[in-house]
């Protein structure tokens, strides 16, 4: 390059899928729909944000300590690989929940007396009134107008969220069903 020319700023610039070879802003059909399905990602993420928030401050438990919690009680003695596969979180994941449900008193593990290398994950009774009294790891609002939608309208609902998760690549994404905006690990 000789002195006279100017160095091309779009060349060492990351693409920009709005911005035309010209350097001007542009935004067609697609660019369009784009933003609007990544502003209502943003707002998801916001509300599940705000609820898990609430959650914590209010009874000092996070969505996956509750659905973990819930899942125990319904089912009773429990392992915890079996747990982590039904709550599709990793077994890693699984350890710091059921570590901070131990410390509230809220679960016991115990070895099982046949085989020792078994733990199940049993509630307590104060788990099991926790449980009983908790509410919904889905926000209240979103529940009752979910309940308000036919079956096939929540049907549908379901399957266009998890074509996005699948489209976002987010298959191995450790997500635990219920609505955290806490950390993300891959599985």
């Amino acid at each position: 390059m000789n002195g006279s020319q100017a160095p091309d700023p779009s060349a060492t610039l990351p693409h920009d899928p709005f911005i035309n070879q010209d350097g001007d802003r542009r935004m067609n059909g697609n660019d369009a729909l784009n933003l609007r399905i990544l502003r209502a990602l943003r707002q998801i993420i916001r509300a599940v944000d705000v609820h898990s928030r609430h959650l914590s401050a209010v009874y000092r438990v996070t969505g996956p300590q509750l659905i973990c919690l819930l899942v125990i009680v319904e089912k009773g003695p429990i392992t915890s690989a079996e747990l982590a596969r039904a709550v599709h979180v990793s077994p890693s994941t699984l350890v710091g929940i059921l570590d901070r449900l131990e410390a509230r008193e809220f679960i016991l593990r115990k070895r099982d007396t046949i085989d020792r290398r078994k733990v199940y994950v049993v509630p307590t009774d104060t788990g099991s009134k926790f449980a009983r009294d908790a509410p919904s790891p889905l926000q209240d609002t979103l529940v009752q107008k979910l309940t308000g939608l036919s079956h096939s309208e929540q049907a549908s609902i379901a399957a266009a969220l998890e074509q996005v998760a699948e489209l976002m690549g987010a298959g191995g994404v450790d997500a635990p069903p219920v609505l955290d905006a806490g950390p993300i690990a891959l599985s």
